[in-house]
């Protein structure tokens, strides 16, 4: 029977100590498996809703530009007027224009939420993707008295990722800086990496986002501008997050705000 003891203590021990593990992997792998059903259900629901957009977008848009050509056509017979009337005619169709010009920006930003992206990968220098960005809404940001700090890691390993999507991403994120700093301010561009991750981070001296609302600002249709279609923020974390990235925001009101965007530097879409 003492003989026996050894073998029951190691029996218990056993027990006690990996049967446990053995059910939290099996829940672990219950865990993931969940996840990527869900990730998968998500796709195909996404995929399902890019379909019915396209379709949804071309009914529309088709209208809406037979109606824009034929005001054009109205304005162009009113510019002359010279009767309160005439110019009345004139001021309201200019107003029409605006607002089909409002609907046709809408559905545009809709479509690009909604559509099914196909990453085409390549390696690339985050630093002159991010430059390509900076080149483009420099001469915006000189305008509105806004100065650009830029502060790139020169050692930074080429990352593949799909540069058109990224650089819609980093475009959507600058003009949120932007739009924040109405008076002037600055906007700083900063670049470094780890092992795994290239990191972007972008910081405006703005307004600042409430505590209240910082965790709705990448909710879909949620805006603070009053012509804001509430999917800028949305489609560039969809984009990030399609590149198997990550993206956060830090914001003081009064202060500024932080966007923190994280991109893997060996993607693997398997």
């Amino acid at each position: 029977m003492k003989d026996l003891i050894p073998y029951l203590t190691g029996a218990i021990a056993f027990i006690v100590i990996f049967i446990p593990v053995f059910f939290f992997s099996i829940r672990r792998a219950s865990y993931k498996a969940r996840e990527l059903e869900k990730r998968a259900m998500n796709a195909e629901r996404l995929a399902f809703v890019g379909t019915l957009a396209g379709g949804l977008a071309h009914e529309i848009k088709n209208p809406l530009s037979t109606i824009n050509i034929n005001l054009q056509l109205l304005k162009e017979d009113m510019q002359n007027a010279a009767d309160e009337t005439g110019k009345r005619i004139y001021s309201k169709i200019h107003l029409l224009q605006k607002e089909i010009q409002r609907l046709d920006e809408i559905l545009n930003d809709f479509l690009r939420f909604a559509r099914e992206q196909k990453l085409e990968l390549k390696g690339c220098d985050i630093n002159e993707v991010l430059d390509d960005v900076v080149d483009f809404i420099t001469p915006e940001m000189r305008q509105k008295k806004i100065l650009i700090l830029k502060s790139y890691d020169t050692s930074l390993p080429t990352c593949e990722i799909d540069a058109n999507l990224i650089k819609q991403a980093l475009l959507n994120v600058i003009i949120n800086a932007e739009q924040a700093m109405e008076h002037g301010g600055e906007l700083m561009i900063h670049t470094s990496r780890n092992k795994k991750h290239i990191q972007i981070d972008i910081t405006d001296t703005g307004c600042g986002i409430p505590k209240n609302i910082t965790h709705k600002i990448f909710q879909v249709y949620f805006s603070t501008k009053k012509t804001g279609t509430g999917l800028g923020l949305p489609t560039t974390k969809r984009l990030i997050e399609e590149h198997k990235g990550t993206i956060s925001v830090q914001s003081e009101k009064g202060k500024g705000t932080n966007v923190c965007i994280k991109l893997p530097i060996n993607l693997t879409l398997n």
